[in-house]
């Protein structure tokens, strides 16, 4: 969460010195990169489906007497499968939002390398749920 935070934080320091251009600059052309490619909806698909297998992991970990080790997300899975969804929802549109404001500050690699980050973070946090499941 502290990566995506300072990502976010990053992006918006970054992006502060397109406020110093002179009135006589050419406008804007539209962008040449598309946010959604074939590339971007296979990887925002494959998060979701993380996202989803960590909140049935999850409360499956719970119903066994586990708990939820994330304090952030801690409120809303203890409230069942409404704040689980809740809770997951957020943290989706968060990790979506802040690749979307790398791609609209043209940060096309970072966006690419935060995507695939916070897919193979998902998939560590399903595995680690798995493993303390079994």
């Amino acid at each position: 969460m502290r990566c995506l935070l300072s990502i976010l934080l990053l992006s918006v320091a970054l992006s502060a010195q397109n406020f110093a251009v002179s009135s006589d600059a050419l406008p804007n052309a539209p962008s040449q990169h598309r946010f959604w490619t074939l590339e971007k909806k296979l990887e925002v698909s494959i998060l979701a489906g993380l996202v989803a297998a960590d909140a049935v992991t999850t409360q499956r970990g719970l119903d066994q007497g586990l708990r939820e080790a994330n304090p952030l997300m801690r409120p809303f899975v203890t409230r069942g499968a409404a704040g689980e969804a809740a809770g997951s929802a957020l943290g989706f549109g968060a990790a979506v939002g802040v690749v979307y404001l790398l791609h609209r500050s043209h940060y096309y690699k970072a966006e690419r390398i935060t995507m695939r980050l916070l897919d193979a973070g998902e998939a560590g946090f399903v595995a680690n749920n798995i493993v303390a499941i079994r």
